[in-house]
């Protein structure tokens, strides 16, 4: 990453997580109108096959929080 998008990040990680996802949204967003696709074929069979587990109730959501908690305890080798 240079040194501007670095910036960038570092200022979008202090928004709010409603304005995050909003930033990712349009970023999103503006990538897919120029043809550009930020998973390979591979990553988005992926994406499919989990979201019609998950619409089929076969599978259980684990919320945002303690996702974020249990990679944060196995970062700092508490996990």
């Amino acid at each position: 990453m240079n040194q501007t998008v670095e910036q960038l990040l570092q200022a979008a990680l202090k928004l709010p997580d409603e304005e995050q996802l909003q930033l990712v949204s349009a970023l999103t967003a503006a990538v897919e109108e120029r043809g550009l696709r930020p998973f390979d074929d591979s990553w988005l069979e992926e994406i499919r096959r989990r979201s019609a587990e998950y619409d089929a109730g076969s599978v259980q959501a684990i919320p945002w929080t303690e996702v974020k908690e249990r990679a944060r305890r196995r970062t700092m080798g508490n996990g």
